[in-house]
């Protein structure tokens, strides 16, 4: 193809490669035979060559060609065919009509079309070029603008931390006033304490002396308590020699018993021997009544036993804790309360649906759950009928029924209310 403007040529080959398309088989050109059956799309851009060489070679394809032209551009066809191009008319669309047309002086028609073409790509570039030295002077402003805020910002910060700086220093200064005072008081306190000391040298002198004489005093006391003593076996009965002497022997028959037998000392207690179901171990971790001072005095009793009904209890202190929640704390408090007041404690929860459940186990409190079949108010009152008559044993339960059997085997019935003020 003559050489063109390259918008003027992807014109021309948009114009023919639409007319391709609608050439019957026998009216189209033989090398645009293959080209013909693309979509219109694909003939401008794949069969754009052939197309060129096409409109060179065949006068009636380009004919053809510039009858779309002249359908699409009446007026332009007109006026290059009479010599007159339009003023007004788009350069490209008078070069291609000139392509086609081929008048005299066409070749000059596309020459000005290029020359246009060029000229609106200066005029295109200079704009571009204005409005990004338009772009780059705003941006130098800003860039500016924002330089002349960081010089601001950081004479603020500047002066905020020669600000701050005095005051580190003032506070550095009064501190080196209280070391000062510190150290003086410090030196003040060490003559005192050796004045003191001084002084409790003196008394304990003194304390010594006062020991010698009372140890004198209290050896004198003891002669006479033994010279007393003597008159006093001297002047006893007949009959209290005969019974102080069957004690003498009864517990000298048990000493040797006992020695014979080689018993060892008994760390069973009664409750121990009570069947039920044991909890599995875990790392862990008066006036009756609900008066938690009463069952305090209860169990400052010696060799006291505390029973604890576990479910009565934790129901009415942590009413909406699942049920393993209350007993982990129950037994977590029984056992503070055990180093506390040194108190045998035993803790029946009612086993019936469970199977041994993990309990952490506090250190001298017992944990126990009633077998099945068995509730945890026959394991109570079990538990009490195993103890020897006399033993203080205190049965904290508010229900009524438990507390009747109890006090029926001698035991003392507790609300659960004072046992919850107590713990807490």
């Amino acid at each position: 193809m003559t050489s063109l403007p390259e918008s003027v040529r992807q014109r021309v080959i948009a114009l023919a490669a639409d007319v391709l398309g609608g050439l019957a088989p026998d009216e189209t050109p033989p090398p645009l035979k293959a080209v013909a059956r693309f979509t219109a799309a694909k003939r401008a851009r794949l069969g754009g060559t052939a197309i060129a060489a096409a409109l060179e070679s065949d006068p009636v394809f380009r004919g053809r060609v510039l009858e779309a032209a002249r359908t699409a551009h009446p007026g332009v066809v007109e006026a290059v065919s009479a010599g007159r191009p339009p003023p007004a008319a788009d350069p490209s669309d008078v070069a291609t009509v000139a392509f086609l047309l081929r008048p005299n002086g066409w070749i000059d028609l596309v020459a000005a079309a290029e020359d246009s073409a060029r000229r609106t790509g200066d005029e295109a570039r200079a704009a571009r070029d204005a409005a990004a030295a338009v772009r780059l002077r705003e941006q130098l402003s800003a860039v500016r603008a924002e330089a002349r805020e960081s010089r601001e910002r950081s004479k603020a910060e500047i002066d905020r931390l020669k600000a701050e700086n005095a005051v580190l220093r003032r506070h550095l200064n009064e501190a080196r006033t209280q070391v000062a005072a510190s150290e003086d008081a410090g030196r003040a306190a060490t003559a005192e304490s050796a004045r003191a000391v001084s002084v409790a040298e003196s008394g304990r002198a003194g304390a010594e002396a006062e020991a010698r004489r009372l140890r004198a005093r209290l050896a004198e006391v003891e002669q006479a308590l033994e010279g007393t003593r003597r008159a006093g076996r001297e002047g006893r009965s007949l009959e209290t020699a005969r019974l102080g002497l069957l004690l003498d022997t009864l517990a000298e028959a048990a000493a040797g018993l006992r020695r014979e037998l080689a018993l060892p000392a008994s760390t069973v207690r009664p409750a121990d021997t009570v069947d039920a179901l044991e909890p599995a171990p875990v790392s862990a971790g008066g006036r009756p009544g609900d008066d938690p001072a009463a069952l305090d005095d209860l169990l400052s009793l010696p060799q006291a036993h505390l029973i604890v009904d576990g479910y009565n209890v934790t129901k009415s202190a942590w009413p909406t804790m699942p049920l393993e929640a209350q007993r982990n704390r129950l037994v977590q408090r029984l056992a503070a309360l055990a180093a506390r007041t040194g108190a045998e404690v035993t803790c029946v929860f009612d086993g019936a649906d469970v199977e041994a459940p993990a309990v952490p186990l506090g250190p001298g409190v017992r944990v126990r759950f009633s077998p099945r079949g068995q509730t945890a108010d026959e394991l109570i009152r079990r538990l009490v009928a195993a103890e020897p008559v006399g033993r203080p044993v205190t049965v904290v339960s508010s229900d009524r029924e438990v507390a009747d059997g109890v006090r029926s085997r001698g035991a003392r019935a507790v609300e659960s209310a004072a046992l919850v003020g107590l713990l807490s």
